[in-house]
């Protein structure tokens, strides 16, 4: 699958694609006989596993350290599960800083709202 598709199907741009070869989050595209990158089922895996990650906020230190373990064989799997799990811890904390930030929202919104009945005479 040529680059444009590639991208269209993992919803990036062809740009992003090229990036992330740049700096190491994918190697080893293969080409075709005109020398376009010719994108695999397993390397189409791989760019979903890297959009999970960026949606989850992981810096691009640690996927290019995940990616260069990944590269490095089934050896690694212990480094890798580590780098997950403290992605894991970095998420949960996230969600509870955003959980209150939630909260304090919609206290401030039943203020309001408690405001404006008495405004109205309610």
């Amino acid at each position: 699958m040529e680059i444009s598709e590639a991208a269209k199907l993992m919803k990036l741009k062809p740009h992003t694609l090229r990036y992330y070869e740049s700096v190491g989050l994918i190697k080893d595209i293969k080409r075709n006989e005109a020398g376009k990158r010719d994108y695999s089922e397993e390397d189409l895996r791989w760019l979903e596993v890297i959009n999970r990650l960026r949606a989850t906020g992981m810096p691009i230190s640690k996927m290019q350290e995940y990616a260069r373990l990944r590269h490095l064989g089934d050896e690694t799997i212990p480094q890798r599960r580590n780098i997950l799990e403290a992605h894991l811890r970095a998420i949960e904390k996230e969600m509870e800083l955003l959980t209150e930030a939630k909260n304090y929202v919609e206290k401030k919104i039943e203020i309001y709202n408690e405001m404006e009945e008495k405004l109205n005479g309610k």
